[in-house]
C-alpha cells in the first residue's frame, strides 16, 4: 500500500502491506504502519491520523465486500492511497510473513532514542498498540467529528471511542510537554461536546486526554507549572486525565466491556 500525496508527480510511500490468500478473501490481513516519519517528510501536511483511520476501514470493507481488493480501494480512498500489482508467495504462516514484508518493504530502520517519536504522536501510537493488543481497536470509533454533536465547521476531531452502555467513551492524546493550547482546547469544548452527546447519542460523555507523565519534565520549573496549569484546567470540566502508563488498564476496559 502507498501514500501517493500528488498523483501528477507520482512520488510515494510505503504505508502499509495486504496479504490475501488465493481464493479466500476472508482471509485478507492489513497492516498499516504507526511510524509516519516518512509520510511527514514528504507532506507536511497529511493527515496520519486520517491514514491510520483508512487502515480499519480498508480491514471492514474487504470483509464485508468481498469484492476484488483494487475496486475496494480505488472506490473508498480516491488516489490518496494505492495498491502495487500483487506478487505470489508462499508462506508458511500468514502473520509471520506479513511482518516480514513489513520490515521489507514498509518500516524505516531504527533510530537512535533522541530521534524517536515524541509529543502528541507518540502518545497516539501508544494508545493506539494498547488498544490493538486489547482486541477492541477496530471496534472503536476514530477520528471522531466533534460537529456531529456541536455545531457545523467545527474543526475538533476526538482520536477514538466507543459506547459500551449508557456512556460514549472518547479518548484523545494531548501532550503537555511543550504546549498547553490543545488542553484549553478540549476544555473549551467539553460543555458543548457533552450536550450534544446527550442530545444525539441519550448517553453521557467521558472523555479522556491521555498525557505523557510529569516526569519527563521534573527539570523544567516552567514546564511543570505548564503542565499542571493544563491537567487542572481539563480537569475543572470533568475531563478525566490519564499518562501513558494507565493506558493498558483502559485498553483492558474496553476490552471487559466490548466483551472481546
Amino acid at each position: 500500500m502507498r501514500y501517493v500525496p500528488d498523483p501528477v508527480r507520482n512520488e510515494f510511500v510505503n504505508v502499509g502491506v495486504l496479504l490475501r490468500e488465493a481464493g479466500r478473501p476472508e482471509s485478507t490481513l492489513v497492516r498499516f504502519t504507526k511510524d509516519w516519519s516518512r509520510v511527514r517528510c514528504m507532506d507536511p501536511d497529511a493527515d496520519v491520523f486520517a491514514l491510520e483511520g483508512f487502515e480499519s476501514e480498508l480491514r471492514r470493507r474487504l470483509a464485508e465486500d468481498g469484492q476484488p481488493v483494487m475496486k475496494t480501494i480505488e472506490d473508498s480512498f480516491s488516489t490518496l492511497l494505492q495498491i502495487t500489482e500483487p506478487q505470489g508467495c508462499l508462506p508458511d504462516s500468514m502473520p509471520a510473513h506479513l511482518d516480514l514484508l513489513m520490515q521489507l518493504f514498509v518500516e524505516t530502520r531504527k533510530r537512535p532514542a533522541a530521534a524517536r517519536r515524541s509529543g502528541r504522536m507518540a502518545i497516539h501510537a501508544q494508545m493506539r498498540t494498547e488498544f490493538e493488543r486489547a482486541g477492541v481497536w477496530d471496534l472503536m470509533n476514530k477520528r471522531i467529528r466533534a460537529a456531529m454533536y456541536t455545531r457545523a465547521g467545527d474543526p475538533l476531531r476526538i482520536d477514538c471511542g466507543y459506547r459500551p452502555n449508557g456512556v460514549v467513551r472518547m479518548f484523545h492524546a494531548v501532550s503537555l510537554e511543550g504546549d498547553s493550547e490543545l488542553a484549553k482546547v478540549l476544555t473549551f469544548s467539553v460543555p458543548a461536546l457533552a450536550e450534544g452527546v446527550r442530545r444525539v447519542e441519550n448517553a453521557d460523555l467521558e472523555l479522556t486526554a491521555i498525557v505523557e507523565p510529569i516526569g519527563s519534565i521534573l527539570d523544567d520549573e516552567d514546564r511543570v507549572a505548564q503542565y499542571r496549569f493544563a491537567v487542572e484546567t481539563m480537569e475543572t470540566q470533568q475531563i478525566r486525565v490519564l499518562t501513558t502508563s494507565d493506558v493498558q488498564r483502559v485498553a483492558d476496559t474496553a476490552r471487559r466491556e466490548l466483551r472481546v
